[in-house]
């Protein structure tokens, strides 16, 4: 009876409750709160439960969509062509700011016009139960329309594309009518009263600020700020890997750009012009807290009068932290042989590879695996990049250095560990020490391979058979830049000169395979390429692998290592992006060129 009641009084409530997304007193208290609703337009139960109980939206309003029989659109980033992409823009640029503010407000794209139905209209809105939709439909002057559901993360990502937030900065730069142009002596010294005035024009400012939150919204690992002269400073973004010059600074002396960001940043004296310095800053962006690791170094001029440094800007930001493993690109016998070893009570897992290889981004996506409030969690990294939840990360700085940290942890209870390098011998001591003792231990290490991992151990004095039985896996990983999916295209005959670079055997299988090339567009910025992602080779300490490292002499026998490995079913990392060019993911030229032929 009381369910008949509550299907007649709220619909939405009833099938919610069924389908197990709600409980009852969640429900019961969301119909109270439904009823005494003063507003003007009334909010329906969803609308009370995603924004009130901060329940899942696409959870909640996918089951409304159902209920109410609105059509669900998918919209795949394939479907917006360039040519789509400018026929929405602009019919939402047509009817001025005052819609365009309207349509982000409730978060509703005005989507194509139905190729059945002469002039009606297809809405995509992600709360399809909005009662604005009515107005915006009439505003658009839309003689007959239908509302879409579409799923809010798929709205989140076609919206930068269709509306990329404006740079207020980079605009008001853009506005100024002062140049930045100061009159150069070349027989006179710095003069910090000329560069005082220089700094204090706006528009230097609205240059860092400006490069500060296009380097998130481009997604860009770093920012590289480069004196070329004594009045040019170029500033590069590394995207995807690779460094692309994104403005060059004219007429403005080196020093005052450099001061500014200075002054910017905690932890840097602006008068320092002679040492190695480490900063950081903090910015909100876009309703998320992005943190910047700031480094400056002196550098050799062009001029003498000049006192140059190069600044590098690390860009910390934490919707980039991967917890789910399966997002990490690893697949078949890695991906087992990985799981397998996080999963165990204790032993080493160790991540190898260059700087920027991903290597920490690996290793914290296993943590959050193996993470729980049933285990203490203690991390040494120096420095941190990333909070982690549930973990505690100790705090290296002058009163306590990395290896002071390193050789107290052991006094503090830990069941897991995160070493963020193992540097010297100390360190891979202890880190050993630790998996030999009961713990879980995690760590990177600076080599080419997995099995060379093995080696640079052994030769740090590390004894084989701690090193044997220690040690549940190492992975070996590398960034390969993925293909833009709006303009890669596929290759009708493959060159048969570039499979034999690529060490492949088999020509006339890959001649016959469907594999894709790098070609360019607006939306990867010419470059063919967008986003990365890791390709690994994995290896697992089998009975056989301990067994070879327990029995070396005076040298570790890395290719006996790599012969069983291969025979235990791991995949170099050569193979591993080839496996990637199989998948339509990436490129020849890009394995090619970010992996060895063993």
């Amino acid at each position: 009876m009381i369910d008949s009641q509550l299907e007649m009084t709220d619909k939405i409530g009833y099938l919610l409750l069924k389908k197990g997304i709600i409980d009852s007193k969640i429900l019961e208290d969301a119909l109270r709160i439904k009823a005494e609703d003063q507003s003007k337009l009334k909010r329906n139960l969803a609308q009370i439960l995603v924004q009130e109980f901060k329940f899942d939206h696409d959870t909640i309003f996918r089951e409304v969509a159902v209920l109410y029989a609105f059509k669900e659109i998918t919209i795949r980033m394939d479907d917006l062509t360039e040519e789509r992409v400018k026929s929405i823009q602009r019919l939402i640029n047509s009817f001025g700011d005052e819609l365009k503010t309207l349509l982000l407000e409730h978060k509703v794209i005005p989507y194509k016009y139905d190729e059945r139905v002469k002039d009606k209209l297809i809405l995509a809105a992600v709360d399809p139960t909005d009662r604005a939709l009515t107005k915006i439909a009439y505003t658009l002057n839309a003689r007959k329309y239908e509302i879409n559901y579409l799923r809010k993360k798929d709205y989140e990502k076609i919206i930068e594309i269709l509306v990329p937030p404006e740079n207020e900065f980079l605009k008001m730069m853009e506005e100024a009518d002062e140049e930045l142009m100061l009159p150069l002596d070349d027989e006179s010294s710095v003069d910090e009263e000329e560069i005082d005035a220089e700094i204090n024009k706006s528009a230097l400012i609205n240059l860092v600020e400006g490069a500060l939150i296009e380097a998130v919204r481009r997604g860009v690992s770093d920012i590289h700020i480069v004196p070329v002269s004594g009045v040019r400073t170029d500033f590069h973004f590394r995207i995807d890997g690779k460094l692309q010059l994104w403005h060059s600074q004219e007429n403005t002396r080196p020093e005052a750009v450099m001061a500014v960001v200075k002054d910017r940043a905690k932890g840097l004296d602006r008068f320092e012009r002679e040492k190695a310095q480490d900063g950081f800053i903090q910015r909100e962006i876009d309703n998320t807290i992005i943190r910047y690791r700031v480094s400056v170094l002196p550098m050799v001029g062009t001029e003498l009068r000049n006192k140059f440094e190069t600044i590098v800007i690390r860009i910390l930001d934490d919707r980039k932290v991967i917890t789910d493993l399966d997002k990490l690109g690893l697949t078949g016998y890695a991906r087992e042989a990985f799981n397998r070893a996080i999963r165990q009570p204790q032993g080493m897992v160790i991540l190898t590879g260059p700087t920027g290889s991903g290597k920490s981004t690996t290793l914290v996506a296993a943590l959050y695996q193996v993470i729980t409030p049933q285990v203490n969690v203690l991390t040494v990294e120096d420095p941190v990049e990333y909070v982690i939840k549930g973990a505690r990360q100790l705090k290296i700085g002058h009163k306590m250095d990395f290896e002071q940290a390193i050789r107290s942890i052991l006094r503090h209870d830990p069941d897991i560990v995160l070493v963020g390098e193992m540097r010297d011998k100390e360190t891979a001591e202890t880190a050993i020490k630790l998996a030999n003792t009961g713990h879980l231990t995690f760590s990177t290490l600076h080599t080419n391979d997995a099995p060379s991992a093995v080696a640079r151990l052994y030769k740090m004095g590390i004894e084989p058979f701690l090193i044997a039985y220690a040690i549940n896996i190492i992975v070996a990983q590398r960034l390969i830049r993925t293909l833009c999916a709006f303009c890669k295209r596929k290759i009708e005959k493959v060159d048969t000169d570039l499979l034999k670079s690529a060490g492949i055997t088999d020509i006339e299988e890959w001649q016959n395979a469907e594999i894709y090339e790098a070609v360019g567009c607006e939306k990867c910025h010419n470059t063919g390429y967008k986003g990365r992602m890791a390709i690994h080779e994995s290896l697992y300490f089998t009975k056989e692998i301990r067994e070879i490292i327990v029995r070396s002499g005076e040298e570790v026998d890395e290719a006996k290592i790599r012969a069983q490995a291969r025979a235990d079913g791991t995949l170099n990392l050569r193979e591993s992006g080839l496996q990637k060019v199989r998948l339509g993911l990436t490129s020849l030229q890009e394995v090619i060129a970010g992996t060895m032929e063993e």
